[in-house]
């Protein structure tokens, strides 16, 4: 019987989580995944996703481990990171190859050749930044596009439209550096948007085309998926915090007060529902507003059949999805985390952080996708178009 653990760590701007998950492969009954240990500690020192405060976030990091140390019962040395905050960013470029061989058969150099060409060409966007992923988006050989991994195939020429999920290097140095100084090794980093999909999402949906949106408390990430691949990763600088911050001021009370408020722990007379609402509503409706303007300038507004599934902490308040669906004129519904009755998890907030560890459980992070867009991982390779 052969056993493998992997942590999952996302620092949000509120809290920080911590998931670990075993593998357990049996002769006889095969490979489970058992949620065996979960952390949870507030998070000081962000704002924005921004670390402000390195020692505030490694001690609250250091309680989540703690946490998760408890209740796993093992010891935690290394885990897989989350990278998340409005640094996130994306660029686009085509990189092209003459077919090296003399039979004009495709290899795996003519991808790297290709990459190479790709990642010149979005160099200028690159200053400051580091690439977290290289994702192919199209494949064209001769000019026409191909299905599937093009090593084997035949042609003159080669063209691949790349995907290049950026975050600031500062930023994501500091966070490493935080996470270091809780005594926990990164095995390696992932995207937020793009580990919350990973449980979050199913197939059909990523096939017909969707938008993931995570609504944290002071920002709102996106992933938008078509054919199967991510096509788009967004942040945008406004989360249910926002929401807060309103019905304080439209009510003239306390934040806590107006938290309370947002949540429906207060209501009567002071607090008239209709006023509420059309708080949350013009907050919500501005936010929906900004999704759609990205969509409509990537080519994507509309023909997204699977419409938008909304997660994060934020997702519960009032009635988000309707004004989603009239905000966007597409399919609205609430994320769905399908877990067993008994899972220590209690929500999708977790997704990132269980995503994660998932991914190191069953994706390939020794292959090095950072460098070589055409060797990437089992998680990216279902991206293949």
């Amino acid at each position: 019987m052969k056993r493998r653990i992997a942590t999952g760590i996302d620092i949000g701007t509120y809290q920080v989580k911590m998931v670990v998950v075993e593998e357990i492969i049996d002769p006889r009954e095969g490979r489970q995944l058992h949620i065996i240990g979960t952390g949870l500690a507030e998070s000081k020192g962000l704002r924005h996703g921004y670390i402000v405060n390195k020692e505030e976030v490694s001690a609250s990091i250091r309680e989540a481990k703690r946490q998760a140390e408890m209740t796993a019962h093992v010891p935690i040395r290394s885990a897989f990171l989350a990278v998340g905050g409005i640094s996130l960013d994306e660029a686009r470029a085509t990189g092209s190859a003459i077919i090296s061989r003399a039979d004009q058969e495709i290899t795996a150099l003519d991808l790297e050749k290709a990459d190479k060409v790709a990642r010149e060409a979005a160099a200028p966007g690159f200053l400051n930044r580091h690439v977290l992923h290289s994702i192919p988006l199209e494949y064209r050989i001769d000019g026409t596009k191909v299905l599937g991994d093009p090593v084997g195939m035949k042609g003159v020429r080669l063209e691949v439209d790349y995907l290049f999920i950026t975050c600031l290097a500062q930023h994501e140095d500091i966070l490493a550096k935080a996470v270091e100084d809780a005594d926990i090794e990164i095995i390696d980093q992932m995207a937020s948007p793009l580990a919350g999909s990973y449980v979050l999402l199913i197939g059909e949906q990523k096939m017909k085309g969707c938008v993931l949106a995570n609504i944290g408390a002071e920002t709102v990430s996106i992933v938008v998926y078509d054919e199967g691949i991510p096509v788009s990763v967004k942040v945008f600088p406004m989360g249910s915090s926002h929401i807060t911050d309103d019905i304080a001021l439209g009510f003239r009370v306390s934040l806590e007060e107006a938290e309370r408020v947002k949540l429906g722990r207060l209501s009567g007379q002071m607090y008239p529902r209709k006023k509420v609402d059309d708080l949350i509503s013009s907050r919500l409706v501005t936010l929906f507003t900004l999704i759609d303007k990205h969509l409509k300038s990537i080519g994507r507004r509309g023909p997204l059949p699977a419409g938008i599934i909304i997660s994060g902490g934020g997702a519960g308040i009032g009635s988000i999805s309707d004004i989603a669906r009239g905000s966007l004129k597409l399919p609205a519904r609430l994320a769905e985390f399908r877990l067993s009755s008994d899972t220590k998890l209690r929500d999708a907030t977790w997704a990132v952080a269980y995503g994660l560890a998932l991914w190191g459980l069953t994706g390939d992070t020794n292959m090095p996708q950072r460098n070589l867009g055409a060797t990437i991982g089992k998680f990216f390779q279902q991206f293949l178009p």
